[in-house]
């Protein structure tokens, strides 16, 4: 009688309000689960699309940083070659003119296959979208001029950077200020000591492009001074 008791309290089996205790539990331990994985995805994939977003301007900052490292000294007062210094200022879309960057750098690929040097004239701007109806922005266009001593018709290499560009700026530092232009052409004399560029790109959500800080690219300039004097008094 004593073993009967013991295995009918043994075998007893669970209720039915403890099986939906369980349930809503593992319910509940399901759904938080599932919240965190998904909030997860969703993260990972607008941290790949901004990333994507940003690889082409970051691939064209890079090619600026180098174009101003290979920045050469201006020559206004020759008369076969002028070397001219640009900078002129902000340029945003919607606007009226705009600025834009012009200089004279050594970044040049020379090759058998081409007649020129590694000097050449660059230039940076926001011109107007290709696809107009569907474009968020400007297009940021690099100009290169590889002949610098043409003499009759110049012929320009136009290289789009980067698409859907809300405005770019150029400010260039000469000691003490920041300054919106420098124009060797205007009696700015020589390279500014550095450039800083900003970059804002296009965006249709209001709420993000009030939030968004513009990307910004600090390049300081040297310029070495070549002579053709022998150091030591070296005959």
């Amino acid at each position: 009688m004593k073993l009967n008791r013991t295995t009918q309290k043994d075998g007893r089996a669970f209720t039915l309000i403890e099986v939906l205790l369980a349930v809503g539990i593992f319910a509940i331990v399901l759904f938080a689960i599932n919240t965190v994985f998904f909030t997860a995805l969703k993260l990972e994939r607008a941290t790949s699309r901004a990333v994507d977003e940003r690889l082409p301007l970051n691939q064209a900052l890079a090619i600026l940083r180098r174009d101003l490292q290979g920045a050469v000294q201006p020559m206004t007062n020759s008369s076969l070659l002028t070397r001219d210094f640009k900078s002129g200022g902000r340029s945003s879309f919607g606007a009226a003119g705009g600025g834009s960057l012009e200089f004279y750098t050594t970044t040049g690929v020379i090759s058998d296959d081409a007649a020129w040097g590694d000097l050449q004239k660059v230039s940076y701007e926001l011109v107007a979208a290709t696809d107009r109806a569907n474009a968020k922005g400007q297009e940021l266009v690099r100009i290169v001029t590889r002949n610098v001593l043409a003499t009759s018709t110049v012929e320009e290499d136009e290289q789009l950077l980067v698409s859907d560009v809300e405005s770019i700026e150029f400010l260039c530092y000469n000691g003490s200020d920041w300054r919106s232009t420098w124009d060797t052409t205007a009696g700015d004399t020589g390279l500014p000591l550095a450039v800083k560029v900003r970059v804002q790109l296009a965006t249709d959500n209001t709420a993000v492009k009030l939030s968004r800080e513009p990307l910004e690219l600090l390049v300081p300039i040297t310029t070495v001074l070549l002579t053709n004097s022998l150091a030591g008094g070296a005959q």
